[in-house]
């Protein structure tokens, strides 16, 4: 399985581009990924996106970047040839910006539609453990900073990166399905629903 995190300039694939990718193999975290682009032609880039991933203007359009073609190419072939699922948090918004842009660019997708959401898995873990869920109006209010504190580790760093994303996204995975911690920098986070 794959943990990933991209960052973009809207919330909308087809007009809104992707900025980078930060990705972990959840089996092998050491293996990970990231990768910066420019947008493309005509994308639409919102100013509340660029404020929570930190990109400027000037940076989302620089020629020197590569396109958003090439670092999906790039993340196609660092995962491998092997049909594979993607993990993360709301990680279908991650999935159809991937899959848009390698559908703009003509690359082939072997990704498999099924995905596995941490916002899914760290509401049916609070459930069960009898814990209070957080709301915000009708819905659920269960977002990357919930789970970050309902998992003993601390708030995502912003600006928002796509790695740091990946690797926080990863390890309440771990905290989550296995009551174990699974990468060296959240080590000295206790879990806190283990007992001490």
């Amino acid at each position: 399985m794959i943990v990933v995190d991209v960052e973009t300039t809207g919330t909308e694939p087809h007009k809104h581009s992707l900025l980078s990718i930060g990705a972990l193999d959840f089996e092998h975290p050491e293996r990970q990924f990231y990768e910066e682009c420019r947008i493309w032609d005509g994308a639409h880039a919102e100013e509340k996106a660029l404020e929570i991933n930190g990109f400027s203007r000037a940076s989302i359009i620089d020629p020197n970047k590569k396109t958003d073609g090439d670092i999906v190419k790039e993340f196609l072939n660092w995962i491998g040839p092997e049909e594979r699922m993607l993990i993360g948090h709301n990680v279908s918004f991650d999935r159809d910006f991937l899959k848009y842009t390698a559908e703009r660019y003509h690359l082939n997708w072997p990704i498999i539609h099924r995905t596995i959401d941490l916002h899914s898995i760290c509401y049916f873990h609070m459930v069960r453990r009898g814990v209070n869920i957080p709301k915000n109006r009708h819905h659920l209010d269960i977002n990357s900073r919930t789970v970050s504190i309902y998992v003993g580790i601390p708030e995502e760093p912003n600006p928002h990166n796509g790695l740091n994303g990946a690797k926080w996204e990863a390890e309440a995975f771990s905290r989550l399905l296995y009551d174990k911690p699974l990468l060296t920098e959240f080590k000295g986070f206790p879990i806190p629903w283990l007992p001490s």
